[in-house]
């Protein structure tokens, strides 16, 4: 149920309904069951938590989201280890900070995805999914600071990692695209544009 909760929460906030993501990912983490759970019950939670946060994040409150991530950050750091590999990528304290990253981006504050980047070995991450995505988040911060070539530097790793997950996501080809118009075009950019099929 819990999980079920998380995944509608998300439907939620990619449908624009911030408040009622935000209730419902909230009071699922609430619920008493999960508390009876276990060490499973508690990383569920952690990631309700954490959905949350991105919630907040994408409704500019910085301030709550922060605080939401320090709450699952310390439910993770509490379990050790990774928790729940089959539900949202898993749950630890190095995917809590991985989610920091793209709320930081979110809520307009790319310095701090940036700083929450450092805090992380990409070797460490659990897959190589996990390792584009890390690198897409660091990009799109560059690109909100103007940075373009560290900017495609770090799409072109995430696509080393992971090509066709980097290549498919509609946020790097949006990313790729902006590059393309708002100035020079190195070679390196029109071939990643062209391998996304990313047309000028």
């Amino acid at each position: 149920m819990a999980e079920a909760a998380r995944n509608l929460a998300v439907l939620a906030r990619k449908a624009g309904w911030n408040d009622q993501a935000m209730s419902i990912a909230l009071a699922a983490a609430d619920e008493p069951s999960l508390r009876d759970a276990g060490r499973a019950g508690a990383a569920e939670r952690g990631l309700l938590i954490q959905s949350a946060a991105y919630t907040a994040a994408r409704g500019g409150d910085r301030k709550g989201m922060r605080q939401l991530t320090d709450e699952a950050a310390a439910i993770a750091v509490e379990l050790g280890g990774t928790m729940l590999r089959d539900h949202g990528g898993g749950f630890s304290p190095v995917t809590v900070q991985l989610h920091l990253i793209s709320a930081e981006n979110s809520a307009g504050d790319p310095a701090a995805a940036l700083s929450a980047a450092r805090a992380i070995a990409p070797q460490k991450l659990p897959s190589v999914e996990r390792r584009s995505r890390y690198y897409t988040d660091i990009a799109a911060a560059f690109a909100q600071l103007g940075r373009r070539d560290e900017c495609v530097r770090a799409l072109l790793t995430a696509e080393h990692h992971a090509p066709e997950e980097t290549h498919a996501r509609p946020a790097v080809k949006s990313l790729i695209s902006g590059l393309l118009v708002s100035g020079r075009t190195a070679p390196e950019l029109r071939g990643l544009a062209a391998r996304s099929g990313v047309i000028a």
